[in-house]
């Protein structure tokens, strides 16, 4: 079962932040500024989108979802035709 307290903490300190990028640095998540300035608006959708559909619980899972919210957002804009690797989740790192 999952702690009620933990949950309220990491959504206190999301709700906490004044912009996205106060989050990649919490999350310890290196970014692109001029990525996120042409993207901020998609990246909060499904940054928020991920959050709720995971029910982050503490940190891991709340970088989790934002490295993924990156990821896609990075994949989606690759040449489909090669096997680009975006810089957003540990997945792509590997390759």
């Amino acid at each position: 079962m999952k702690n009620p307290n933990i949950e309220n903490k990491l959504q206190d300190k999301l709700s906490s932040f004044s912009t996205l990028e106060e989050a990649f640095l919490y999350f310890e998540i290196g970014f692109d500024s001029n990525f996120i300035e042409q993207y901020r608006k998609e990246l909060l959708k499904r940054f928020t989108g991920n959050l709720i559909q995971s029910r982050a619980d503490n940190w891991f899972s709340g970088r989790r979802a934002l490295k993924k919210a990156y990821c896609k957002i990075q994949r989606a804009r690759l040449d489909k035709s090669t096997r680009s690797a975006c810089r957003g989740c540990t997945s792509c790192e590997r390759r």
